[in-house]
């Protein structure tokens, strides 16, 4: 006859439960993955999937009570890995999303905005037209995939355990959220540089024929400009922006570091 014991169910509940909540932390965060038109029934069932596949190569966890104190500990702590994990790459459809209001803030289509359910808040039209075309690289370029290749290398680095989480790893996150500001002013700078020499030389004619009407040409002539340097700077953002996802990927990797061993108290 078949018995389990109440220390059974735990250790098997506990191998279950610790890595879900890592993976449900990721998918929560990450793009694509966690996109607020996913229900999520589908983003729980997904979780539960991925959980399934890699919990036999997943490292055996302390054998702890889930309910206890130490239990709870840990299911938080695994849940600020994956949600770091996540965001790490989330930053980088931030970055591109900026570049997008900085053109459109320069092309003159500020108040062109539209409601964005990612965000739940307002984005320029420019903004998600190139958040669209980031996330079709980020499903060519199958960085979604290496996305969950390296939450399953996370388990291996930083195992399930009650070892503190690196104190590094909230400051390695801090500095790669100031690749917002960096990468976007880069990527919005030849339709910024564009527009710039657009309105000096505007600025030209109009001081050389006063009559002309600035507010009547100056709008269509920017905007023309703008979508124009837009669709020929296109085919060359693949390149930066795989850079970015390479970048991000790196950082999630650095993001599931356990303490090391040298810096634990005695």
């Amino acid at each position: 006859m078949l018995t389990l014991t109440s220390i059974q169910l735990n250790a098997w509940l506990a191998a279950f439960l610790w890595p879900l909540t890592r993976i449900l932390g990721l998918i929560a965060a990450a793009p694509v993955y966690g996109n607020a038109s996913v229900p999520v029934p589908v983003k729980v069932l997904l979780g539960v999937l991925i959980c399934l596949a890699i919990a036999p190569a997943v490292p055996a966890g302390p054998a702890l009570d889930p309910t206890s104190y130490a239990g709870l500990l840990i299911l938080v702590q695994q849940l600020l890995i994956g949600l770091a994990m996540g965001f790490a790459m989330r930053i980088v459809f931030a970055a591109v999303e900026f570049a997008g209001e900085v053109a459109s803030l320069t092309m003159g289509l500020g108040f062109a905005t539209f409601f964005d359910p990612q965000t739940q808040g307002r984005s320029s039209g420019i903004s998600q037209f190139l958040a669209l075309v980031v996330t079709m690289v980020f499903l060519a370029a199958n960085a979604h995939l290496a996305l969950i290749e390296a939450l399953a290398e996370s388990f291996v680095r930083m195992p399930v355990a009650p070892a503190p989480w690196s104190a590094a790893a909230p400051l390695e996150l801090a500095r790669w959220g100031a690749a917002i500001f960096a990468s976007g002013f880069q990527l919005s700078l030849p339709i910024v540089a564009a527009l710039l020499v657009t309105n000096i030389a505007l600025g030209i004619l109009t001081r050389a024929a006063p009559q002309l009407n600035l507010f009547g040409i100056g709008f269509p002539i920017s905007l023309g400009v703008g979508l124009l340097v837009l669709s020929l700077a296109l085919p060359y953002l693949t390149g930066p922006v795989q850079a970015l996802f390479h970048q991000g990927l790196d950082t999630s990797r650095r993001l599931a570091q356990p303490v090391p061993a040298a810096a634990l108290p005695r």
